[in-house]
């Protein structure tokens, strides 16, 4: 796709969708290293950073968090690569790659992602960030695609509360006005798709109610070197979800 036609119709609708941004070829090895990675890398990793439906069942896995981190290919997969040519062309400007990530939903028990704003946990100012959303297999409205509200990303920040979702601490807690509903788009994708959204845009997905398909995604994220972490939200925030947390036990 052309660089110019992206920028504007991502800076329109806070969203973009590249149809096979990764060839099929592509999108196995991934796959591959992905299995590679699950079966090696998951006893050494911090605990925070890998998430099981049903902690007792390891077919459950939903997610997996900072993968560059553990593993090379990983990193090699989001710096210096074509993930990250987009993410300069969207903010217009020099970007740092935060984390790289794995999302799967399991047939029958993975729960839909609430509606949110990725830049309410990054805490930027400005807020130049883009998170990039990859199918590593078929998905659709049963397994839960995911789905965008149009120019959202223009209107500020939503009010956020606590949810009980593993992995989405927040949601937009007055989510399913007539214009959210109005300019939501879902986002059926076939494997090696690529989305790719603003941090203020509204975003979520369903649960998978499917008896035996799973919905297996990878995520990428990056910030612009403008970008600057806000300390302080970002003490309020941890001090905050510590007292939901010590609430609910």
């Amino acid at each position: 796709m052309d660089a110019q036609y992206l920028k504007s119709s991502f800076d329109k609708d806070g969203y973009v969708y590249i149809p096979g941004f990764l060839s099929q070829e592509e999108v196995e090895v991934l796959n591959t290293n992905i299995r590679r990675f699950i079966a090696e890398k998951i006893p050494s990793m911090a605990a925070g950073h890998y998430f099981y439906e049903d902690k007792n069942d390891a077919a459950t896995l939903k997610q997996m968090q900072d993968l560059e981190k553990y593993d090379p290919y990983f990193k090699t997969l989001a710096t210096d690569s074509k993930f990250e040519a987009i993410a300069k062309a969207l903010l217009d400007e020099d970007v740092i790659c935060k984390t790289v990530e794995y999302f799967n939903k399991p047939p029958k028990i993975g729960k839909a992602t609430p509606p949110h704003q990725d830049g309410y946990y990054f805490m930027l100012d400005p807020q130049q960030a883009v998170t990039m959303w990859l199918a590593l297999e078929k998905v659709d409205e049963e397994n839960g695609c995911v789905k965008y509200i149009r120019g959202s990303h223009k209107k500020g920040m939503r009010i956020h509360g606590r949810t009980t979702t593993l992995g989405f601490s927040q949601g937009i807690i007055d989510f399913g006005t007539e214009e959210d509903l109005k300019e939501e788009i879902a986002f059926p994708a076939n494997p090696g798709d690529l989305l790719v959204h603003h941090s203020l845009t509204i975003h979520r997905a369903g649960a998978n109610t499917t008896a035996g398909r799973t919905r297996k995604a990878m995520g990428l994220i990056y910030w612009g070197e403008s970008a600057k972490e806000d300390i302080e939200a970002k003490e309020r925030y941890m001090k905050k979800l510590q007292e939901e947390r010590r609430g609910a036990v």
